[in-house]
């Protein structure tokens, strides 16, 4: 026991080595609250051109946009969408790193947060489209107040896992040479070489981060549910 307190000390508390995470915990953070709001923006948006094209035809030249571009997004890995938007797009500019870590990985998140709630959107039955006419309401007005609160309902638990996915693909952020946490735990393994620990750390902190998020995102839908109810 007093062995693994030593290493303990040894790991974290000698030179404030645990300011590594701290630091690398706010940088994650950071990321993934803008990268969320980026993905969910985004996807939201190229989610309703898709299914209006779908339902009404309309938006042709926009949906084969977003055809391409989920395309694109979804079949190459996110890691390699960071290097190129950092090297390739802004290899010419001086450009803060977090703000390419944020665009990277806000665009990727975008394309799967789009398939979820277009899955929602269509899963609604088109009955609720006629009741919204039947109020007075033109197609537009009969999405935004009809169709898309219980589109996002449906697909809540879905999109919730993307924002954990996001949390946890956040920690290649490192190839760009981001201190995030996971960096954090490297530079703590690079000074002492002592991999346990740093590592274990970093992967303790993630899994307290995903359980908080499950338990909120489970009281939100138990919330819902019981709205629902009334």
């Amino acid at each position: 026991m007093s062995d693994f307190i030593q290493k303990f000390k040894d790991t974290f508390i000698e030179k404030d080595r645990w300011t590594y995470l701290t630091d690398g915990l706010k940088t994650t953070l950071i990321i993934t609250f803008f990268a969320v709001i980026l993905g969910m923006a985004l996807g939201f948006i190229i989610a309703v051109i898709r299914t209006t094209h779908d339902k009404t035809g309309k938006l042709k030249l926009p949906n084969i946009i977003a055809h391409v571009y989920l395309t694109v997004i979804r079949g190459t890995p996110v890691v390699v969408q960071l290097l190129i938007i950092y090297f390739v797009v802004f290899g010419s500019v001086a450009i803060n790193k977090i703000f390419v870590a944020v665009l990277a990985f806000g665009l990727n998140s975008a394309a799967y947060v789009a398939e979820i709630v277009r899955s929602g959107i269509m899963s609604i039955d088109n009955g609720q489209f006629e009741a919204g006419s039947s109020l007075g309401l033109n197609y537009s007005k009969t999405m935004i107040y009809i169709i898309l609160p219980q589109a996002f309902k449906n697909v809540l638990p879905s999109l919730a896992n993307e924002c954990i996915v996001l949390l946890k693909e956040t920690s290649v952020a490192g190839y760009i040479a981001i201190a995030d946490l996971t960096k954090g735990g490297d530079f703590i393994r690079s000074q002492t070489y002592e991999a346990f620990m740093p590592l274990i750390a970093v992967a303790l902190i993630y899994l307290v981060m995903v359980m908080i998020m499950t338990a909120l995102v489970s009281k939100l839908e138990r919330r819902l549910a019981k709205n629902d109810r009334r």
